[in-house]
């Protein structure tokens, strides 16, 4: 996913020592979120109803989305689009599995102007509810009842992990042409079906939640200031004219209606604009893509939020660069809070040089929704343990707030920097002993995971063969396959 590398540790006594660091690792990273009293409102999914407009008029989110175990407390938040001018003061409810009074979780009213939208989040101490669930947010106004329901599978355990990965990232074509030599040229000829085949692969493995790595790509981005963007995109964008040449002329599109068919979350890529640049060039410009991603792909029920592309070193870079990422993200936040406000905004980092960056994570963090980091077994020499690396980022997140996910790498580079798949004994280590994360990602699911089921097999073989090592895998922590798809 990131430009940095790092060679690859592969002996049988790395693999005990990353054993012995992952059991310590866990422990360390204590009991997770608190959620801050950070309010949702932003006057400016499962939407269970629609307005005139065919946006939706309420909404409902679960961070982090199913399975979960019931070790975790889950970030619920609701929103109402005041669209159909029918009143301004709205009162939120939640309940769990039934409306009922013994069954009511958390009741708010907020004020939302005519033409604007809000929101409310509440934390939900999951440890008695174990099963499957059902989420439900009733709002009214006047006389108006609109509702919303969410399922969520709450698996009983002794850890905050699920030991599975929850998600993962794909891209419609890989950055780098020497790192994506496996798979770019099949990504390029993928077809809408294809791309639904793969949201189905990802579903049956429970992968339910897929992080589009970016939806532009500009092959020249160490010269915008000087040349300007010239970015091309995987969707038909009316902001830039340039198309990447693949054979899907809307592979979000189909990516979505896909997951929404099948109960699954997306989170679409705002990016690339340039590796680690969060000027306000890069604002600016993040501001116009979200808004018209949320304008042409918001009314999709598995649009889950909002994912900025441009990462960043553990380090948060220099000075400079730090106030800039505070700057963006605050803004950033903003702006789409107002577009949406119970969408999560996510950003991934590795975990190199976190030592002295501690005051710019307490600045950045409160206008993060989910902290996702890399990198943890390959800590430079001289740098922090993964283990203390974990920790650290742990009790920032949980003091701002912030979720704080693993980002797990599926790849191992051969033959230089070529991504590959890497050996699902590898990935059963870290979900076996890395248990204090409340959810695990991988980077990334194309090229590096293919169902056998699936018409074109980005990566090949090797693919194939982790997808269905994974497959055992899962069904040895307890796995269930889904009921369709």
């Amino acid at each position: 996913m990131s430009c940095d590398q790092e060679s690859e540790a592969s002996s049988t006594g790395n693999s005990l020592a990353v054993r012995r660091e992952f059991l310590k690792f866990s422990a360390a990273l204590g009991t997770g979120l608190v959620l801050a009293q950070r309010p949702l409102l932003a006057v400016s999914a499962r939407p269970a109803e629609i307005s005139t407009t065919g946006r939706p008029i309420v909404d409902l989110t679960l961070i982090p989305p199913g399975p979960v175990t019931n070790q975790i407390t889950l970030d619920v938040r609701g929103a109402v689009w005041n669209r159909d001018h029918t009143g301004s003061k709205y009162e939120f409810t939640f309940y769990v599995d039934a409306e009922a009074p013994e069954n009511m979780l958390h009741r708010e009213s907020v004020a939302i102007p005519d033409g604007s939208a809000a929101g409310v989040r509440f934390g939900w101490d999951v440890r008695r509810y174990a099963g499957n669930r059902r989420v439900i947010l009733v709002a009214r106004s006047g006389g108006r009842i609109f509702r919303t329901t969410q399922a969520m599978e709450i698996m009983d355990s002794n850890v905050r992990s699920t030991r599975q990965l929850g998600g993962a990232w794909i891209e419609f074509y890989h950055w780098s042409e020497q790192e994506g030599k496996l798979y770019n040229a099949q990504l390029a000829k993928m077809t809408a079906s294809q791309w639904r085949q793969l949201v189905r692969a990802m579903y049956q493995v429970n992968q339910n939640l897929i992080v589009v790595q970016n939806m532009f790509w500009d092959d020249n981005h160490h010269h915008i200031g000087a040349a300007g963007y010239h970015g091309k995109s995987f969707y038909p964008s009316q902001l830039f004219p340039g198309r990447m040449p693949i054979a899907c002329r809307d592979p979000l599109e189909a990516v979505l209606s896909e997951a929404d068919r099948l109960g699954m979350e997306v989170m679409p890529g705002v990016g690339l604009y340039a590796w680690f640049d969060y000027s306000l060039a890069s604002l600016n410009w993040h501001q116009r893509v979200a808004s018209e991603l949320w304008e042409r792909y918001g009314h999709h029920p598995s649009f889950y939020g909002w994912y900025v592309s441009e990462e960043q070193f553990g380090n948060l870079g220099n000075p400079a660069q730090r106030n800039n990422m505070v700057r963006f993200f605050r803004e950033f936040t903003a702006y789409v809070r107002r577009l949406a406000p119970n969408k999560p905004v996510m950003l991934a980092t590795n975990s190199f040089g976190l030592q002295g960056a501690q005051a710019a994570y307490r600045k950045l963090l409160p206008n993060l929704d989910i902290l996702a980091t890399f990198g943890f077994q390959r800590m430079p020499k001289g740098d922090l343990t993964g283990v203390q690396a974990a920790a650290l980022l742990q009790s920032l997140c949980d003091r701002a707030g912030t979720h704080f996910w693993l980002d797990l790498e599926s790849f191992v580079f051969r033959n230089g920097n070529e991504l590959y798949p890497r050996p699902v004994g590898q990935i059963a280590t870290v979900l076996d002993h890395l248990t204090g994360f409340e959810k695990t990602l991988q980077y990334e699911f194309t090229g590096m995971m293919s169902s056998p089921a699936m018409s074109r097999q980005p990566g090949g073989p090797p693919s194939v063969k982790l997808y269905e090592g994974y497959q055992k895998y899962l069904r040895t922590v307890g796995g269930r396959p889904p009921a369709k798809g």
